[in-house]
């Protein structure tokens, strides 16, 4: 019997099933949803929350999309700027809309769960990470010792900044590094020293973070095997709670950044997969435990005990210990989830603003999830999260003949199986050490939207 955290690195496995494929942040994925589901919708459903006289406790998410300065790699929905005006009208839209949704919310307005994502939530002013903080606690119940998270980038943030974010209740931080490498760094415009990042990680653990994690990215220009190497001695220094290794995808058509990347620097297929293999090896030597997809934790940490305890769950912030709860999102391009649906608010400040001064929910595109919807989204979860699924639980939960229903998908998973990756058994669907850093293409089987269109190019490599 293999640990749960067992992990093989196999390079002639990788190198065969490596394909294309969604993140599943959610299923269905974001480029699912429909315009056809607006304002209209999204409000119906958050009136929807209370079903046998009890609601989920809430999540919330505040995307805060401005930067002081552009990182070329960066995919995310960003504005660069110094315009501290641009922000504080920004916290005023997002006051409106939180009462917006407020007004429709039905049930508790109990949080467990908050998270400032971007851009840079540290570009937020002091005083205007106070206004954020006071209209959460305005219109919400936020529970003590929740996960309050933050991302924030250490060249823009000094001791006074932390014990601020401490004092608000935020306990958890994300620090974006991605290389230490001095020429990555110049290569991808984000420059910042070991030492800038080991003062505020210092800083956050003197001021009582429960947990502080580290972000790094595989495949930038000028990286080596060697270079990384270093990169990994020095954040096993630091030794964050979490570490997330994440794969970078360069595309520039999609990503106007990513255009000042010189295309020839960037490594190799074969040097990518040498980072990675030496990137797991020594963070699992240093005892930290693979938790699935691009992230490790230390053995304590909250995220790897979930994971023992099988409470592990996925979101749109990545791996969480929040599985029940109902998210409510603001500001540009976040998203929500409730219930059975997903909306998503529009994608620029013009249109975020136009609909809010109408009176409206900023909802760009959302959907409704079908039954079997929910069917292959529990399926997912199971396998991104706990690398089994228990095919008797999913047959009573959505009333189904497991073998009957995925007919198609079992026969697909014979060419896996016989690689190694899965182990099917009457009761069971286990994913084996050496497809556990292959899980995105084992759970693309079960991916109803992929299997009519086939068209995975949209998305990143799997490795």
């Amino acid at each position: 019997m293999t640990s749960q955290h067992e992990l093989v690195f196999d390079p002639e496995l990788i190198r065969r099933f490596d394909i294309n494929g969604p993140r599943y942040t959610s299923y269905p994925t974001a480029d699912r949803f429909v315009e056809a589901f607006d304002a209209h919708t999204l409000s119906a459903w958050l009136g929807k929350r209370v079903i046998g006289g009890t609601s989920k406790p809430l999540s919330l998410y505040f995307h805060i999309p401005f930067c002081n300065t552009v990182c070329y790699y960066c995919a995310c929905n960003k504005i660069i700027t110094k315009d501290h005006g641009l922000s504080a009208k920004y916290l005023d839209y997002l006051d409106r809309e939180i009462e917006l949704q407020v007004n429709s919310l039905g049930g508790s307005r109990q949080v467990t769960q908050l998270h400032l994502g971007g851009g840079t939530p540290t570009f937020l002013s002091h005083d205007e990470l106070r206004q954020l903080i006071v209209l959460v606690y305005r219109y919400f119940e936020v529970v003590p010792n929740g996960e309050y998270s933050i991302e924030v980038d250490p060249r823009k943030v000094d001791l006074d900044t932390v014990i601020l974010l401490a004092i608000l209740g935020f306990n958890r931080m994300s620090i974006g590094v991605q290389d230490f490498a001095e020429d990555v760094q110049i290569a991808t415009n984000r420059v910042q020293s070991f030492e800038e990042t080991q003062h505020v990680m210092e800083a956050a653990r003197t001021t009582g973070f429960n947990s502080v994690s580290i972000d790094l990215i595989y495949g930038l220009p000028k990286q080596s095997v060697s270079s990384f190497d270093r990169t990994l001695e020095q954040v096993l220094e630091l030794s964050p709670d979490r570490i997330s290794l994440y794969n970078y995808a360069h595309l520039p058509g999609l990503f106007m950044p990513q255009r000042r990347i010189v295309e020839s620097e960037l490594p190799t297929a074969d040097v990518k997969l040498q980072i990675l293999q030496l990137a797991i090896r020594r963070l699992t030597e240093a005892n930290y435990v693979y938790i699935g997809m691009d992230h490790f934790a230390k053995p304590d940490d909250e995220l790897a005990v979930a994971q023992r305890q099988g409470r592990l769950h996925r979101n749109f912030q990545g791996y969480s210990t929040q599985a029940e709860c109902d998210m409510l999102a603001f500001g540009v391009s976040s998203i929500a989830k409730i219930g059975p649906v997903y909306a998503q608010n529009h994608k620029t400040l013009e249109t975020y603003y136009d609909a809010l001064d109408r009176n409206e929910l900023p909802v760009l595109r959302g959907i409704e999830l079908t039954a079997d919807d929910l069917l292959r989204r529990s399926i997912i979860q199971a396998l991104m999260c706990h690398f089994s699924l228990s095919i008797e639980s999913i047959q009573i939960a959505h009333f189904i003949d497991f073998k009957e229903y995925f007919v198609e998908e079992l026969a697909d998973l014979k060419e896996m199986e016989a690689a190694g990756l899965v182990k099917v058994e009457d009761d069971w669907i286990n994913v084996l050490p050496a497809g556990r850093l292959l899980v995105r293409a084992i759970a693309m089987v079960f991916d109803r939207y992929l299997r009519v269109d086939r068209e995975s190019r949209r998305y990143s490599r799997v490795i």
